[in-house]
């Protein structure tokens, strides 16, 4: 199945909707994300902005959910920052704590405030 996120005049995923593969093959077999999108502008309007997902990840960084941004410049679909604090790693476009968790095997929460792990 093919993944297409809607998103809205500021990029942010509104919604994504699930697309039959054979759907956006071309002639050939390939697919092709120009079909998708078109297939989208006439199941949801031709105003509306699509961009395919990879559930997979496989492209695009990660997996569109709602409200993450669609980054054009990277190519890649962002989570909404987790804290202030955190900066976005440029390589997996994932936010990170400016501390790594500790790796004990314990389950942790971030403290904004104390800029530590509880």
């Amino acid at each position: 199945m093919a993944h297409f996120a809607e998103l809205d005049p500021a990029s942010i995923v509104l919604r994504v909707v699930v697309i039959d593969n054979d759907a956006i093959k071309d002639d050939a077999g390939i697919e092709r994300e120009t079909l998708g999108i078109n297939l989208c502008h006439q199941l949801f309007g031709s105003g509306s902005t699509w961009k395919q997902t990879s559930y997979n990840a496989n492209f695009r960084k990660n997996y569109a959910g709602v409200g993450y941004c669609y980054d054009a410049t990277r190519d890649a679909f962002v989570p909404p920052q987790s804290y202030p604090s955190w900066h976005l790693n440029e390589n997996t476009c994932q936010w990170v704590a400016p501390k790594a968790m500790p790796d004990d095997g314990r389950a942790y929460t971030w403290d904004e405030g104390l800029q530590r792990w509880k």
